[in-house]
């Protein structure tokens, strides 16, 4: 996994655990982890992650991840046995179009999460039974799709 990929991944973990009210001290906490920064980029990162700000009674506003809440009803309601990530098989790149194998019935559900989160590397997805289309922007590389889908469901680590 890429740096920036793990960058994002931490900086999703810390805004859906943690109440943080600037850019200056979520950069601090980043600096903490380890990961060396500036503010331009975390203002990138935060654009990528579709980071929003909300009233804060406290502080004034904090950021938020709105993906993140609704995964997060999601993966509340769905077993461990039933979540669609269980029904991932495989993903296979044709040039720069990324096909998912599921089991069946599951392409759907994976689809509609990927949707959900709308990356920017990704158009779109088209969904059958079993098998999911990746329609990738047009400068994306398989890599950068990979590193999209591990932000999204990094239940995926070591399996794509």
């Amino acid at each position: 996994m890429g740096i920036k990929t793990k960058r994002l991944m931490t900086i999703k973990k810390i805004l859906s655990t943690t109440n943080v009210n600037t850019q200056d001290e979520l950069l601090s906490i980043l600096k903490e982890k380890g990961f060396k920064l500036t503010q331009a980029t975390l203002s990138r990162d935060l654009k990528v992650l579709k980071v929003g700000k909300i009233s804060d009674p406290v502080k004034g506003y904090r950021y938020f991840l709105p993906s993140v809440q609704e995964n997060k009803v999601v993966r509340e309601n769905a077993s461990n046995e039933n979540f669609p990530v269980n029904g991932f098989i495989s993903l296979r790149f044709s040039k720069n179009l990324g096909v998912i194998r599921t089991k069946s019935g599951y392409a759907s559900s994976i689809a509609s999460l990927i949707d959900a989160n709308s990356p920017y590397e990704l158009l779109g997805t088209l969904a059958g039974d079993d098998t999911i289309l990746l329609i990738p922007v047009e400068d994306a590389t398989p890599n950068d799709v990979k590193n999209a889908l591990l932000l999204i469901m990094p239940e995926l680590e070591g399996k794509i």
